[in-house]
Protein backbone atom coordinates (compact mmCIF):
# COMPACT_ATOMS: atom_id res chain seq x y z
CA UNK A 1 0.00 0.00 0.00
CA UNK A 2 1.23 3.48 -0.95
CA UNK A 3 0.57 4.90 2.78
CA UNK A 4 2.13 2.08 4.62
CA UNK A 5 5.43 3.19 1.90
CA UNK A 6 4.86 6.57 2.81
CA UNK A 7 4.82 6.02 6.39
CA UNK A 8 7.73 3.75 6.52
CA UNK A 9 9.07 6.16 4.33
CA UNK A 10 9.00 9.08 6.95
CA UNK A 11 9.72 7.34 9.76
CA UNK A 12 13.26 6.14 7.86
CA UNK A 13 14.22 9.65 6.70
CA UNK A 14 13.37 11.29 9.94
CA UNK A 15 16.10 9.12 11.67
CA UNK A 16 18.16 9.22 9.40
CA UNK A 17 18.60 12.97 8.73
CA UNK A 18 18.24 13.20 12.45
CA UNK A 19 20.92 11.02 13.27
CA UNK A 20 23.13 10.35 10.16
CA UNK A 21 23.27 13.92 7.61
CA UNK A 22 26.17 14.71 9.35
CA UNK A 23 28.19 12.13 9.59
CA UNK A 24 27.46 11.79 5.49
CA UNK A 25 27.70 15.40 4.95
CA UNK A 26 31.13 15.14 6.54
CA UNK A 27 31.85 12.41 4.07
CA UNK A 28 30.61 13.11 0.91
CA UNK A 29 30.40 17.16 0.99
CA UNK A 30 33.31 17.73 2.79
CA UNK A 31 33.56 21.42 4.28
CA UNK A 32 35.60 24.02 2.44
CA UNK A 33 38.72 23.43 4.09
CA UNK A 34 42.39 23.34 3.22
CA UNK A 35 43.70 19.91 4.58
CA UNK A 36 46.80 20.05 6.45
CA UNK A 37 49.52 19.00 5.23
CA UNK A 38 51.32 15.61 6.12
CA UNK A 39 54.82 16.01 6.81
CA UNK A 40 57.44 13.22 8.52
CA UNK A 41 56.60 12.89 11.99
CA UNK A 42 59.14 14.21 14.29
CA UNK A 43 61.72 12.22 15.87
CA UNK A 44 62.29 12.29 19.52
CA UNK A 45 62.94 15.72 20.78
CA UNK A 46 63.69 16.96 17.22
CA UNK A 47 61.88 19.46 14.69
CA UNK A 48 60.18 17.74 12.18
CA UNK A 49 62.54 20.11 9.23
CA UNK A 50 64.54 23.16 9.44
CA UNK A 51 61.08 25.11 8.77
CA UNK A 52 59.72 23.78 12.21
CA UNK A 53 61.18 26.63 14.34
CA UNK A 54 59.27 26.11 17.05
CA UNK A 55 60.65 23.46 19.84
CA UNK A 56 59.33 19.71 19.16
CA UNK A 57 56.86 18.53 21.54
CA UNK A 58 58.35 17.38 24.73
CA UNK A 59 59.48 14.40 26.41
CA UNK A 60 57.75 12.09 28.93
CA UNK A 61 58.24 12.97 32.33
CA UNK A 62 57.61 12.17 35.65
CA UNK A 63 54.61 13.11 37.14
CA UNK A 64 53.85 14.74 40.12
CA UNK A 65 51.42 16.56 42.17
CA UNK A 66 50.31 19.97 41.00
CA UNK A 67 51.42 21.89 44.03
CA UNK A 68 54.70 20.51 44.39
CA UNK A 69 55.14 21.42 40.77
CA UNK A 70 54.16 25.10 41.11
CA UNK A 71 56.19 25.75 44.05
CA UNK A 72 59.29 25.15 41.71
CA UNK A 73 59.49 28.20 39.75
CA UNK A 74 59.28 31.82 41.47
CA UNK A 75 55.55 32.99 39.62
CA UNK A 76 53.80 36.13 38.48
CA UNK A 77 49.67 35.92 39.94
CA UNK A 78 47.00 36.00 37.10
CA UNK A 79 44.36 37.52 38.74
CA UNK A 80 40.97 38.98 36.09
CA UNK A 81 37.62 38.31 36.77
CA UNK A 82 37.23 35.18 34.72
CA UNK A 83 41.17 33.83 34.57
CA UNK A 84 42.94 32.92 37.93
CA UNK A 85 45.96 31.30 38.09
CA UNK A 86 50.04 32.10 37.40
CA UNK A 87 52.34 32.00 34.78
CA UNK A 88 56.10 30.27 35.97
CA UNK A 89 59.14 32.86 35.45
CA UNK A 90 61.22 29.85 34.57
CA UNK A 91 60.68 29.35 31.06
CA UNK A 92 58.10 32.35 31.07
CA UNK A 93 55.35 29.29 30.59
CA UNK A 94 51.59 30.46 31.39
CA UNK A 95 50.83 26.83 32.67
CA UNK A 96 48.58 27.45 36.14
CA UNK A 97 45.12 28.57 34.68
CA UNK A 98 41.84 28.22 36.13
CA UNK A 99 38.17 29.56 35.36
CA UNK A 100 36.36 31.03 38.19
CA UNK A 101 33.50 31.54 36.67
CA UNK A 102 32.66 27.83 35.97
CA UNK A 103 32.52 24.31 38.29
CA UNK A 104 33.51 21.01 37.57
CA UNK A 105 30.60 19.81 39.05
CA UNK A 106 26.86 21.34 39.57
CA UNK A 107 28.23 20.25 43.49
CA UNK A 108 27.94 23.20 45.56
CA UNK A 109 31.54 22.52 47.09
CA UNK A 110 33.05 22.08 43.15
CA UNK A 111 36.17 23.34 42.10
CA UNK A 112 36.69 25.69 39.25
CA UNK A 113 37.53 24.35 36.10
CA UNK A 114 41.33 23.87 35.59
CA UNK A 115 42.75 24.78 31.71
CA UNK A 116 46.11 24.34 32.36
CA UNK A 117 48.68 22.84 34.09
CA UNK A 118 52.10 22.90 34.49
CA UNK A 119 54.17 20.34 32.66
CA UNK A 120 55.40 17.61 34.65
CA UNK A 121 51.47 17.02 36.51
CA UNK A 122 49.02 14.49 35.00
CA UNK A 123 46.63 17.16 32.66
CA UNK A 124 50.23 19.51 31.55
CA UNK A 125 48.58 22.33 29.36
CA UNK A 126 50.50 25.02 28.85
CA UNK A 127 51.07 28.15 26.03
CA UNK A 128 54.55 29.41 25.96
CA UNK A 129 56.30 32.02 23.76
CA UNK A 130 60.13 32.38 22.76
CA UNK A 131 62.59 33.32 19.67
CA UNK A 132 64.52 30.35 17.24
CA UNK A 133 67.21 32.11 15.43
CA UNK A 134 71.08 32.04 14.30
CA UNK A 135 74.17 33.83 16.25
CA UNK A 136 72.70 34.35 19.08
CA UNK A 137 71.75 32.77 22.81
CA UNK A 138 68.01 31.99 23.46
CA UNK A 139 66.04 31.69 26.61
CA UNK A 140 64.60 28.49 26.76
CA UNK A 141 62.70 26.35 28.91
CA UNK A 142 65.06 26.53 31.83
CA UNK A 143 65.75 30.73 31.46
CA UNK A 144 64.81 32.47 34.50
CA UNK A 145 63.40 35.92 33.53
CA UNK A 146 62.45 38.58 35.95
CA UNK A 147 59.03 40.89 36.32
CA UNK A 148 58.40 44.44 36.87
CA UNK A 149 55.31 43.26 38.81
CA UNK A 150 53.75 40.55 40.79
CA UNK A 151 50.14 40.22 39.30
CA UNK A 152 48.94 40.52 35.80
CA UNK A 153 45.57 41.97 36.26
CA UNK A 154 43.64 44.16 33.06
CA UNK A 155 44.74 46.87 34.70
CA UNK A 156 48.15 46.15 35.21
CA UNK A 157 50.40 44.56 32.66
CA UNK A 158 53.61 42.75 33.29
CA UNK A 159 56.70 42.87 31.41
CA UNK A 160 59.18 40.39 31.85
CA UNK A 161 63.17 40.13 30.44
CA UNK A 162 65.74 38.05 29.76
CA UNK A 163 69.32 38.88 29.27
CA UNK A 164 71.80 36.69 27.53
CA UNK A 165 74.88 38.24 28.47
CA UNK A 166 76.01 38.86 25.14
CA UNK A 167 74.30 41.79 23.94
CA UNK A 168 70.97 40.90 23.26
CA UNK A 169 67.74 41.19 25.63
CA UNK A 170 64.56 39.45 24.96
CA UNK A 171 61.49 41.26 26.65
CA UNK A 172 57.98 39.82 26.83
CA UNK A 173 54.85 42.39 27.61
CA UNK A 174 51.89 40.85 28.97
CA UNK A 175 48.77 42.15 29.10
CA UNK A 176 44.95 40.57 30.05
CA UNK A 177 41.35 41.72 28.94
CA UNK A 178 38.17 41.04 31.53
CA UNK A 179 37.47 37.78 29.51
CA UNK A 180 39.90 35.52 28.37
CA UNK A 181 42.63 36.84 26.03
CA UNK A 182 46.48 37.85 26.83
CA UNK A 183 48.27 40.13 24.49
CA UNK A 184 52.37 38.96 24.18
CA UNK A 185 54.24 41.51 22.39
CA UNK A 186 57.40 39.53 21.82
CA UNK A 187 60.93 42.19 21.73
CA UNK A 188 64.02 41.39 20.56
CA UNK A 189 66.86 44.17 21.19
CA UNK A 190 69.95 43.58 19.69
CA UNK A 191 72.76 45.93 21.83
CA UNK A 192 75.44 43.77 20.36
CA UNK A 193 78.22 44.33 17.57
CA UNK A 194 76.76 42.13 14.95
CA UNK A 195 73.60 41.32 13.33
CA UNK A 196 71.74 38.41 14.88
CA UNK A 197 68.78 36.17 13.14
CA UNK A 198 65.35 35.60 15.63
CA UNK A 199 62.30 34.14 14.72
CA UNK A 200 59.12 34.17 17.04
CA UNK A 201 57.16 31.38 17.92
CA UNK A 202 54.04 30.48 20.12
CA UNK A 203 53.32 26.68 21.12
CA UNK A 204 50.61 25.02 23.09
CA UNK A 205 51.57 21.88 24.76
CA UNK A 206 48.48 19.59 25.41
CA UNK A 207 49.00 15.86 27.09
CA UNK A 208 46.60 13.63 26.76
CA UNK A 209 42.97 13.94 24.62
CA UNK A 210 40.50 15.69 25.06
CA UNK A 211 37.99 14.36 28.06
CA UNK A 212 35.11 15.06 25.40
CA UNK A 213 36.05 12.27 22.63
CA UNK A 214 35.81 14.13 18.87
CA UNK A 215 32.52 12.56 16.81
CA UNK A 216 30.76 12.86 13.68
CA UNK A 217 28.24 16.06 15.60
CA UNK A 218 31.01 17.31 18.00
CA UNK A 219 34.63 18.29 16.89
CA UNK A 220 36.94 18.62 19.73
CA UNK A 221 40.95 18.49 19.73
CA UNK A 222 43.44 20.05 17.21
CA UNK A 223 41.73 22.97 15.40
CA UNK A 224 42.63 26.46 13.70
CA UNK A 225 41.09 28.73 11.03
CA UNK A 226 44.03 28.83 8.03
CA UNK A 227 43.43 31.24 4.89
CA UNK A 228 40.17 32.32 6.07
CA UNK A 229 38.86 28.80 6.48
CA UNK A 230 38.21 26.43 9.78
CA UNK A 231 39.67 23.39 9.53
CA UNK A 232 38.05 20.25 11.42
CA UNK A 233 40.08 17.53 9.55
CA UNK A 234 42.37 16.84 12.38
CA UNK A 235 42.12 15.78 15.22
CA UNK A 236 44.49 13.22 17.66
CA UNK A 237 43.75 10.23 15.96
CA UNK A 238 44.80 11.84 12.79
CA UNK A 239 47.96 12.87 14.67
CA UNK A 240 48.84 9.17 16.30
CA UNK A 241 47.89 7.57 12.50
CA UNK A 242 49.92 9.97 9.79
CA UNK A 243 52.03 12.34 12.16
CA UNK A 244 52.40 16.01 12.20
CA UNK A 245 50.44 18.27 9.76
CA UNK A 246 52.01 21.37 8.73
CA UNK A 247 50.09 24.45 7.29
CA UNK A 248 50.87 28.30 5.89
CA UNK A 249 48.54 30.87 6.66
CA UNK A 250 48.13 34.77 6.83
CA UNK A 251 45.48 35.87 9.40
CA UNK A 252 43.74 32.82 11.45
CA UNK A 253 44.55 30.81 14.65
CA UNK A 254 45.90 27.35 15.49
CA UNK A 255 45.10 25.54 19.06
CA UNK A 256 43.39 22.83 20.84
CA UNK A 257 39.21 22.75 21.62
CA UNK A 258 37.01 20.64 24.39
CA UNK A 259 33.61 20.71 24.31
CA UNK A 260 33.15 23.60 26.35
CA UNK A 261 36.63 25.03 26.45
CA UNK A 262 39.29 26.50 24.28
CA UNK A 263 43.04 27.37 24.06
CA UNK A 264 44.57 29.37 20.54
CA UNK A 265 47.62 31.04 19.84
CA UNK A 266 46.16 33.81 17.49
CA UNK A 267 49.04 35.66 15.10
CA UNK A 268 49.49 38.99 13.99
CA UNK A 269 46.71 39.07 11.44
CA UNK A 270 47.89 40.60 8.83
CA UNK A 271 51.73 38.58 8.78
CA UNK A 272 52.34 35.29 7.13
CA UNK A 273 53.03 32.26 9.71
CA UNK A 274 54.08 28.57 9.64
CA UNK A 275 51.50 26.77 11.72
CA UNK A 276 51.77 23.26 13.00
CA UNK A 277 49.68 20.47 14.96
CA UNK A 278 52.83 17.86 16.32
CA UNK A 279 52.97 14.64 18.24
CA UNK A 280 55.68 13.86 20.51
CA UNK A 281 54.13 10.32 21.33
CA UNK A 282 52.63 9.25 24.46
CA UNK A 283 49.52 11.26 23.65
CA UNK A 284 51.71 14.27 23.92
CA UNK A 285 50.55 16.45 20.93
CA UNK A 286 51.64 20.55 20.40
CA UNK A 287 50.68 23.43 18.31
CA UNK A 288 52.74 26.34 17.34
CA UNK A 289 53.02 28.79 15.13
CA UNK A 290 55.91 30.94 13.63
CA UNK A 291 56.71 33.74 11.82
CA UNK A 292 59.51 34.42 9.61
CA UNK A 293 62.72 35.44 10.73
CA UNK A 294 64.02 39.24 11.10
CA UNK A 295 67.28 40.11 10.49
CA UNK A 296 67.88 42.60 13.78
CA UNK A 297 70.91 44.89 13.36
CA UNK A 298 73.37 46.19 16.13
CA UNK A 299 71.44 48.74 17.77
CA UNK A 300 67.93 48.04 16.38
CA UNK A 301 64.89 46.21 18.07
CA UNK A 302 62.18 44.07 16.54
CA UNK A 303 58.84 43.62 18.15
CA UNK A 304 55.86 41.46 17.13
CA UNK A 305 52.76 41.21 18.88
CA UNK A 306 50.92 37.58 19.61
CA UNK A 307 47.33 36.78 21.63
CA UNK A 308 46.37 33.88 23.78
CA UNK A 309 42.86 33.03 23.63
CA UNK A 310 42.40 30.45 27.14
CA UNK A 311 38.88 29.88 28.68
CA UNK A 312 35.20 29.09 27.53
CA UNK A 313 33.54 29.14 24.86
CA UNK A 314 30.88 31.59 25.71
CA UNK A 315 29.57 32.28 22.34
CA UNK A 316 29.42 36.34 22.82
CA UNK A 317 32.43 36.45 23.54
CA UNK A 318 33.99 34.23 20.82
CA UNK A 319 31.70 36.87 18.44
CA UNK A 320 33.35 40.18 20.00
CA UNK A 321 37.00 38.55 19.22
CA UNK A 322 36.10 37.91 15.62
CA UNK A 323 33.71 41.19 14.93
CA UNK A 324 35.68 43.90 16.78
CA UNK A 325 39.15 42.26 17.23
CA UNK A 326 39.23 40.88 13.76
CA UNK A 327 40.63 37.24 14.92
CA UNK A 328 39.37 35.51 11.39
CA UNK A 329 36.47 33.59 12.50
CA UNK A 330 37.55 32.97 15.98
CA UNK A 331 33.28 31.88 16.67
CA UNK A 332 34.21 28.93 14.47
CA UNK A 333 36.07 27.00 18.09
CA UNK A 334 32.12 26.72 18.41
CA UNK A 335 31.63 23.79 15.93
CA UNK A 336 28.29 24.32 14.75
CA UNK A 337 28.38 22.26 11.49
CA UNK A 338 26.69 22.61 8.38
CA UNK A 339 23.28 24.26 9.89
CA UNK A 340 25.03 26.90 11.92
CA UNK A 341 22.98 29.39 9.96
CA UNK A 342 19.77 28.25 11.53
CA UNK A 343 21.39 26.57 14.77
CA UNK A 344 22.84 29.81 15.97
CA UNK A 345 19.41 31.98 15.85
CA UNK A 346 17.86 29.29 17.54
CA UNK A 347 20.43 29.92 20.09
CA UNK A 348 20.37 33.12 19.97
CA UNK A 349 16.15 33.10 20.98
CA UNK A 350 16.83 30.71 23.88
CA UNK A 351 19.11 32.71 24.90
CA UNK A 352 17.26 35.77 25.22
CA UNK A 353 14.03 33.68 26.57
CA UNK A 354 16.52 32.64 29.24
CA UNK A 355 17.73 36.22 30.01
CA UNK A 356 14.08 37.45 30.21
CA UNK A 357 12.77 34.67 32.68
CA UNK A 358 15.21 33.25 34.47
CA UNK A 359 14.85 29.46 34.12
CA UNK A 360 16.23 27.39 30.97
CA UNK A 361 13.50 24.65 31.01
CA UNK A 362 10.88 27.55 31.04
CA UNK A 363 12.84 28.87 28.20
CA UNK A 364 12.90 25.94 26.36
CA UNK A 365 9.21 24.91 27.13
CA UNK A 366 8.33 29.34 25.76
CA UNK A 367 10.89 28.01 22.55
CA UNK A 368 8.55 25.07 22.06
CA UNK A 369 5.21 26.99 21.95
CA UNK A 370 6.77 29.40 19.82
CA UNK A 371 7.76 26.75 17.54
CA UNK A 372 4.37 25.40 17.50
CA UNK A 373 2.71 28.38 17.10
CA UNK A 374 4.46 28.61 13.73
CA UNK A 375 3.70 25.60 12.35
CA UNK A 376 0.31 25.64 12.90
CA UNK A 377 -1.05 26.43 9.79
CA UNK A 378 1.33 24.05 8.35
CA UNK A 379 -0.15 21.28 11.05
CA UNK A 380 -4.01 22.39 9.89
CA UNK A 381 -2.66 21.43 6.59
CA UNK A 382 -1.46 18.08 7.49
CA UNK A 383 -5.04 17.38 8.95
CA UNK A 384 -6.66 18.25 5.57
CA UNK A 385 -3.93 16.47 3.95
CA UNK A 386 -5.41 13.22 6.23
CA UNK A 387 -8.87 13.74 5.51
CA UNK A 388 -8.18 13.72 1.70
CA UNK A 389 -6.06 10.50 1.98
CA UNK A 390 -8.99 8.88 4.58
CA UNK A 391 -11.92 9.95 1.80
CA UNK A 392 -9.97 8.25 -0.94
CA UNK A 393 -9.47 5.32 1.20
CA UNK A 394 -12.35 3.42 0.00
CA UNK A 395 -11.28 4.07 -4.05
CA UNK A 396 -7.78 2.72 -3.39
CA UNK A 397 -8.67 -0.65 -2.15
CA UNK A 398 -10.94 -0.63 -5.09
CA UNK A 399 -8.14 -0.10 -6.97
CA UNK A 400 -5.83 -2.12 -5.34
CA UNK A 401 -8.26 -5.25 -5.43
CA UNK A 402 -8.84 -4.17 -9.40
CA UNK A 403 -5.37 -5.03 -10.13
CA UNK A 404 -3.66 -6.82 -7.64
CA UNK A 405 -2.00 -9.01 -10.40
CA UNK A 406 -0.78 -5.89 -12.03
CA UNK A 407 1.62 -3.87 -9.58
CA UNK A 408 2.37 -1.42 -12.86
CA UNK A 409 -0.99 -0.75 -13.37
CA UNK A 410 -1.93 -0.57 -9.81
CA UNK A 411 0.73 1.95 -9.10
CA UNK A 412 0.05 4.09 -12.28
CA UNK A 413 -4.44 3.88 -11.22
CA UNK A 414 -3.48 5.42 -7.88
CA UNK A 415 -0.96 8.02 -9.19
CA UNK A 416 -3.73 8.98 -11.06
CA UNK A 417 -5.92 8.92 -8.27
CA UNK A 418 -4.22 11.20 -6.08
CA UNK A 419 -3.89 13.73 -9.56
CA UNK A 420 -7.86 13.64 -10.22
CA UNK A 421 -8.49 14.16 -6.31
CA UNK A 422 -5.34 16.42 -6.01
CA UNK A 423 -3.89 14.54 -2.76
CA UNK A 424 -0.68 14.28 -1.93
CA UNK A 425 0.24 11.48 -0.17
CA UNK A 426 3.25 12.86 1.75
CA UNK A 427 2.16 15.95 2.75
CA UNK A 428 1.13 14.34 6.27
CA UNK A 429 4.94 14.08 6.57
CA UNK A 430 5.73 17.98 5.98
CA UNK A 431 5.38 18.71 9.88
CA UNK A 432 7.99 16.23 10.70
CA UNK A 433 10.11 16.97 8.01
CA UNK A 434 9.86 20.83 9.64
CA UNK A 435 10.74 19.50 12.96
CA UNK A 436 13.81 17.78 12.19
CA UNK A 437 16.48 21.01 11.80
CA UNK A 438 14.27 22.58 14.89
CA UNK A 439 15.24 19.81 16.90
CA UNK A 440 18.83 19.16 16.03
CA UNK A 441 19.00 22.89 16.23
CA UNK A 442 18.38 22.25 19.65
CA UNK A 443 20.52 19.59 20.27
CA UNK A 444 23.26 21.14 18.85
CA UNK A 445 22.78 24.26 21.29
CA UNK A 446 22.54 22.08 24.08
CA UNK A 447 25.29 20.22 23.56
CA UNK A 448 27.82 23.03 22.58
CA UNK A 449 27.06 25.98 24.05
CA UNK A 450 28.23 26.30 27.25
CA UNK A 451 25.71 29.13 28.44
CA UNK A 452 23.61 25.55 28.81
CA UNK A 453 25.91 24.01 31.04
CA UNK A 454 24.59 23.10 34.52
CA UNK A 455 21.35 25.24 34.18
CA UNK A 456 18.69 23.77 36.40
CA UNK A 457 15.14 23.39 35.56
CA UNK A 458 13.14 22.18 38.81
CA UNK A 459 12.36 19.15 41.19
CA UNK A 460 15.50 16.97 40.16
CA UNK A 461 16.60 18.26 36.62
CA UNK A 462 19.73 19.73 37.90
CA UNK A 463 21.28 20.20 34.16
CA UNK A 464 19.35 20.47 31.16
CA UNK A 465 22.32 19.56 29.20
CA UNK A 466 23.08 16.35 30.38
CA UNK A 467 20.71 13.09 30.75
CA UNK A 468 17.64 12.80 32.92
CA UNK A 469 19.58 11.30 36.20
CA UNK A 470 16.30 9.29 37.73
CA UNK A 471 16.50 5.71 35.65
CA UNK A 472 13.82 3.29 35.99
CA UNK A 473 16.43 -0.14 36.23
CA UNK A 474 17.70 1.98 39.35
CA UNK A 475 14.75 2.42 41.37
CA UNK A 476 15.21 6.30 40.20
CA UNK A 477 18.26 6.84 42.31
CA UNK A 478 17.34 4.67 45.18
CA UNK A 479 19.99 1.38 44.07
CA UNK A 480 23.40 2.49 44.09
CA UNK A 481 24.50 2.07 40.19
CA UNK A 482 23.64 3.87 36.84
CA UNK A 483 22.42 1.68 33.87
CA UNK A 484 24.55 2.45 30.69
CA UNK A 485 22.83 4.88 28.40
CA UNK A 486 20.95 2.47 26.25
CA UNK A 487 18.89 1.26 29.21
CA UNK A 488 18.87 4.65 31.43
CA UNK A 489 15.28 5.21 30.83
CA UNK A 490 14.30 8.23 33.25
CA UNK A 491 10.78 10.06 34.31
CA UNK A 492 11.33 12.13 31.14
CA UNK A 493 11.96 9.13 28.71
CA UNK A 494 8.76 7.32 29.96
CA UNK A 495 6.92 10.89 29.49
CA UNK A 496 7.67 11.28 25.83
CA UNK A 497 6.87 7.20 24.98
CA UNK A 498 3.37 8.10 26.79
CA UNK A 499 2.69 11.57 25.10
CA UNK A 500 4.26 10.04 22.02
CA UNK A 501 1.33 6.98 22.58
CA UNK A 502 -1.22 9.73 23.27
CA UNK A 503 -0.36 11.30 20.08
CA UNK A 504 -0.70 7.87 17.90
CA UNK A 505 -4.31 7.44 19.59
CA UNK A 506 -5.91 10.50 18.25
CA UNK A 507 -4.72 9.59 15.22
CA UNK A 508 -7.26 8.19 12.62
CA UNK A 509 -6.78 4.31 13.15
CA UNK A 510 -4.87 3.13 9.87
CA UNK A 511 -6.37 -0.05 7.96
CA UNK A 512 -3.16 -1.74 7.19
CA UNK A 513 -1.65 -4.17 10.11
CA UNK A 514 1.94 -2.82 9.01
CA UNK A 515 0.91 0.78 9.86
CA UNK A 516 -1.13 -0.39 12.61
CA UNK A 517 2.38 -2.39 14.09
CA UNK A 518 4.80 0.92 13.03
CA UNK A 519 2.70 3.18 14.92
CA UNK A 520 2.84 0.69 18.37
CA UNK A 521 5.91 0.70 18.70
CA UNK A 522 7.26 3.81 17.78
CA UNK A 523 6.66 5.37 20.61
CA UNK A 524 8.56 2.90 23.17
CA UNK A 525 11.14 2.85 20.61
CA UNK A 526 12.02 6.25 20.57
CA UNK A 527 11.80 6.37 24.84
CA UNK A 528 14.80 3.99 24.16
CA UNK A 529 16.19 6.24 21.18
CA UNK A 530 16.01 9.36 23.20
CA UNK A 531 16.17 7.79 26.69
CA UNK A 532 20.41 8.66 26.68
CA UNK A 533 19.51 12.54 25.34
CA UNK A 534 20.23 15.85 27.16
CA UNK A 535 16.71 16.63 29.54
CA UNK A 536 16.66 20.02 27.51
CA UNK A 537 15.77 18.01 24.16
CA UNK A 538 13.12 16.05 26.26
CA UNK A 539 11.63 18.67 27.26
CA UNK A 540 10.95 20.40 24.11
CA UNK A 541 10.08 16.69 23.09
CA UNK A 542 7.23 16.36 25.44
CA UNK A 543 5.98 19.68 25.42
CA UNK A 544 5.65 19.90 21.27
CA UNK A 545 4.18 16.05 21.98
CA UNK A 546 1.58 17.79 24.72
CA UNK A 547 0.85 20.81 22.23
CA UNK A 548 0.44 18.62 19.43
CA UNK A 549 -2.14 16.43 21.62
CA UNK A 550 -3.99 19.52 22.35
CA UNK A 551 -3.76 20.59 18.56
CA UNK A 552 -5.25 17.44 16.90
CA UNK A 553 -8.01 17.69 19.87
CA UNK A 554 -9.52 21.24 19.09
CA UNK A 555 -8.91 19.91 15.11
CA UNK A 556 -10.94 17.01 15.66
CA UNK A 557 -13.76 19.12 16.95
CA UNK A 558 -13.71 21.36 13.94
CA UNK A 559 -13.08 18.20 11.70
CA UNK A 560 -14.94 15.28 13.36
CA UNK A 561 -15.00 12.94 10.36
CA UNK A 562 -11.30 13.02 10.54
CA UNK A 563 -11.38 10.95 13.64
CA UNK A 564 -13.67 8.08 12.09
CA UNK A 565 -12.09 5.29 11.07
CA UNK A 566 -11.38 5.06 7.00
CA UNK A 567 -13.80 1.68 6.68
CA UNK A 568 -16.47 2.97 8.73
CA UNK A 569 -17.06 6.28 6.01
Amino acid sequence: MDDKRNIILAVVLTIAILFGWPYLSSHFFPAANPPAAKTAATAAGQPASPGAAAPAAERAQTIRALPQVLGESPRVTIDTPKLKGSIALKGARIDDVVLPTHKETIAKDSPPVRLFSPSGTKDAYFASFGWSGEGVKLPDANSLWTADRQTLTPATPVTLRWDNGAGQRFVMKLSVDTDYMLTIAQTVENAGTGQIVARPYGLLSHLGISKTPSTWTIHTGPIGVFNNAANYSVNFKTLDEEGDQRLSTTGGWIGFTDLYWHAALIPAQTLPVEAQFRTGGEKRYQADMTYAPSVIAPGKAVTTTSRLFVGAKETAVLERYTDKDGVALFDRAIDWGWFRWFEKPIFYLLDWLFKQIGNFGVAIICLTFIVRGLMFPVAQRQFASMAAMRAIQPKMKAIQEKYKDDKPKQQQEIMELYRSEKVNPLAGCLPIFLQIPIFFALYKVLMLTIEMRHQPFILWIKDLSAPDPLHVLNLFGLLPFTPPGFLGIGVLAIILGITMYLQFKLNPAPMDDMQKQIFALMPWMMMFVMAPFAAGLLIYWCTSNLLTIAQQWWLYRQHPVLSQPAAAK
